[in-house]
């Protein structure tokens, strides 16, 4: 079980990090399209508008990524000071607090996203649910990860590190054979 949960963890990890970038992509043209057409042209309506909607689905799904990728800023010097038995408990806890804020963050982004369901953008007359459909989206996401991590600790096997992607072996070099390094 924990294989394949390793598996929809990788997977996620893959999807986001092209639909990040994609976005970041697609809200560099849209800013430049929007420079460019102040600059020499009448300013085209949409761009503020498509960018500033680019920008919170980026946020927040770039926030998920982070999350997958255990890159979020952690204080862990009083964890790591602990035995390794009490580290796993408040690990655990933490874990639990983490998924009992993602999970109300879920609920009630899903409310807010209904809630606006009336409400039209101003220039594009997009419906502003799809706009605040990325909150309880990203926070269901994040809380699935952290749910994989706390099965994690349950085996006995440790939950992501901070800084490291599952899909990253240690072991390999990034280094090219002829850089200097020995090999052994």
């Amino acid at each position: 079980m924990l294989t394949a949960l390793a598996w929809i963890d990788r997977l996620l990890g893959a999807v986001l990090k092209p639909v990040v970038f994609a976005g970041m992509a697609g809200l560099t043209a849209v800013i430049t399209l929007q420079i460019v057409s102040r600059v020499f042209f009448t300013s085209v309506s949409w761009t503020e508008e498509v960018a500033r909607f680019l920008l919170i689905w980026i946020t927040f799904l770039g926030a998920t990524l982070a999350w997958q990728q255990g890159r979020h800023i952690a204080v862990t010097v009083l964890r790591d000071a602990l035995p390794p038995a009490l580290n796993r408990i408040v690990t655990g806890a933490a874990v639990l607090v983490a998924i009992t804020f993602l999970v109300a963050l879920a609920r009630i982004g899903w409310t807010y996203t209904g809630m606006q369901s009336f409400q039209k953008s101003p220039s594009m007359r997009l419906s502003m649910s799809y706009v605040y459909a990325v909150m309880p989206i990203s926070a269901a996401l994040m809380a699935g990860l952290s749910v994989i991590d706390l099965l994690r600790l349950l085996a006995g096997q440790p939950i992501r590190a901070a800084h490291t992607e599952l899909d990253v072996d240690p072991e390999v070099s990034v280094l090219p054979p002829d850089a200097g390094e020995t090999r052994p």
